[in-house]
């Protein structure tokens, strides 16, 4: 609570997730000390954890992740409800999310009146390879192709061409943080 009380000259766009799902109890106290621009859901994976923070207006942006809660629909659904109470987007969009998860996070964007920000990234040569019609960012803005769907394919005989291998390793112990006595701690 108090790094945001200390980033508030800063004026940042947002302070994200400053609590983990379990916690959401804070948020209440959190509004009334800060103007810092709240937001949370990244790890949230059902209606019982966003609800009453977008409805008691405890943040300003929704940033779940549109494949755990469901898919485009819920997301959608989740959208209208923000729309209610001035809650914006900004969709989940980490480098472990594929071009396709990209693509429907963008199109989903141009669909909300209440659309925020998108987080993103730039996709490799061999991304764009193996998923032709990836959306494109170009000077700060993502750009959708305009075929049909979602407007990316997937490229099978392309995506031979990079087997998923050790080097790197993908670490698939990811959110299962332990100390060395073996206590499961969160992230």
């Amino acid at each position: 609570m108090q790094l945001c009380r200390d980033l508030e000259p800063y004026r940042p766009f947002f302070l994200e997730d400053p609590f983990s799902p379990e916690d959401v109890g804070y948020f209440e106290k959190l509004r009334a000390l800060t103007s810092c621009p709240i937001a949370m859901g990244e790890l949230f994976n059902n209606p019982n954890e966003y609800i009453h923070l977008i409805s008691n207006r405890l943040i300003d942006f929704i940033r779940i992740h549109i494949s755990q809660i469901g898919g485009l629909t819920q997301a959608r659904k989740v959208a209208a409800l923000c729309e209610w109470f001035a809650v914006r987007t900004a969709w989940h969009g980490p480098g472990d999310v594929s071009p396709v998860g990209h693509a429907a996070n963008v199109h989903l964007d141009i669909a909300t009146p209440n659309f925020g920000i998108q987080e993103g990234r730039e996709f490799s040569q061999a991304e764009r390879d193996v998923f032709p019609g990836c959306p494109e960012l170009r000077n700060g803005y993502f750009w959708v192709s305009e075929r049909p769907g979602l407007g990316i394919d997937m490229d099978v005989t392309a995506a031979r061409r990079f087997p998923i291998t050790d080097d790197p390793p993908f670490d698939m112990r990811w959110g299962n943080y332990r100390r060395r006595d073996g206590a499961v701690i969160r992230p």
